[in-house]
């Protein structure tokens, strides 16, 4: 029986779904902590740098220790192994590093809407309506996040999956028998799927040490002939292919090496989700890192650059030092809070459009930061379409405001 990779919306009952499955198939399950632990443990890596890599969030320093995606590379050889030993299931979101054309693997989604999503939570962590909207939109987001960052995606598109089975139509009893005659569909011979495992552990092998050479390199393998696909720009191709090639054959099992150019080879370096003369300058204000690492993942996803700061005076600092247009600011944070760097910025850089994003205002708030010359106040989970246009609206507020300006009419 093939293997599978489940991914659900958080308390979809996806639980009693897989706990059947396992039963009725004898298949291990592995959840992405079993993979995170099993990863840390073979890489001597850290458990809580791999839970966050694995929602979707870059390390802040990345560009320098690539982290990101050494843990990326580590987690598909541990999903590799266990694929190569025996037909197994993945429940959670790391069974998206699988690619899809390893075929031997059924790819389903459990999902249900979100009333009902809000009341399994609310009847199952004993919390009340709001905690378990926060909490879902917190494990949807990560999942958006992630999804997003691989394959350009939402985690809930159809398009992704084999099977999408809607648990509120759907007992456990059908679900089950709909998965089974899934994977008896799937006919691959025993030796084709050794041959298809095998040839998967090997370009996960070539990726992994590929790491050090270059950026966005992927890699894919039949019968120990490896093709590396070069997915961003170079400057002097042929000798890094020489070194691709170098590199990669020395690897154990690789028979040759060939490499090829890729679709985001020739895109440029930085784009802008603006039609506007130049990009804007973003800042990023929050103590809390995980939400405000997220948030700048999520607008690079958009093709936006930003700078983070994690608190009041780290961001007062920045701000003297490098140019900002547009800052995104929490109001309450220890030490120097949003009202003390809002009122600063409107004193000293009163050309930044500061957007208030908080999540723990009042309409009093709202008044008194719009008072003080705040561009917009938003309250957290703020749509990130929302934030997007708002911030678009702000830097063309600063771009008409230039326009205006004596020495742009002379």
């Amino acid at each position: 029986m093939p293997s599978i990779t489940i991914t659900n919306g958080a308390f979809s009952q996806a639980g009693a779904i897989v706990d059947a499955l396992s039963s009725a198939s004898d298949m291990k399950v592995y959840t992405d902590r079993e993979i995170i632990a099993l990863t840390a443990e073979r890489e001597h890596l850290k458990e809580a740098s791999l839970s966050k890599i694995l929602k979707g969030q870059t390390p802040t320093f990345n560009t320098f220790t690539k982290e990101r995606e050494k843990s990326l590379a580590a987690v598909k050889l541990t999903l590799a192994t266990l694929l190569s030993s025996n037909d197994i299931i993945l429940h959670g979101l790391s069974g998206h590093l699988i690619p899809e054309s390893l075929t031997p693997v059924l790819r389903a989604l459990i999902i249900t809407d979100k009333k009902r999503r809000i009341a399994c939570a609310r009847e199952t962590r004993n919390i009340s309506d709001k905690e378990a909207s926060a909490k879902i939109h917190d494990l949807d987001e990560a999942a958006l996040l992630w999804c997003s960052s691989l394959h350009g995606k939402s985690a809930w598109d159809p398009k992704l999956y084999d099977l999408v089975i809607p648990t509120d139509k759907t007992p456990v009893e059908d679900a089950l028998a709909l998965i089974t005659r899934s994977l008896a569909r799937i006919e691959v011979a025993p030796s084709e799927s050794q041959r298809l495992m095998a040839d998967f552990t090997l370009a996960c092998q070539v990726e992994q040490v590929l790491i050090e050479t270059g950026e966005g390199l992927t890699a894919e393998a039949k019968d120990g002939h490896v093709t590396v696909t070069i997915n961003k720009n170079v400057l002097m191709l042929s000798k890094f292919k020489q070194k691709v090639k170098s590199e990669a054959g020395r690897i154990k099992g690789v028979l040759s090496v060939t490499t090829r150019i890729g679709k985001g080879f020739y895109k440029a370096n930085v784009m802008y989700d603006f039609d506007l003369p130049t990009p804007p300058r973003i800042l990023l204000v929050d103590d809390e890192k995980e939400f405000v690492q997220t948030l700048s993942e999520r607008l690079r996803m958009r093709e936006m650059t930003t700078s983070v700061a994690y608190g009041g005076e780290e961001a007062l600092a920045i701000a003297n030092q490098e140019e900002t247009d547009v800052m995104v600011l929490d109001l309450k944070m220890p030490g120097v809070n949003g009202y003390d760097v809002l009122k600063n910025m409107k004193d000293q850089r009163p050309h930044v459009e500061v957007i208030i994003l908080t999540g723990h205002g009042s309409e009093e708030d709202r008044k008194r930061c719009l008072a003080m010359g705040a561009f917009a106040y938003l309250q957290k989970p703020a749509d990130i379409d929302r934030l997007t246009e708002t911030m678009k609206a702000a830097y063309e507020k600063i771009q008409s405001n230039r326009a205006e300006e004596p020495s742009a009419k002379a």
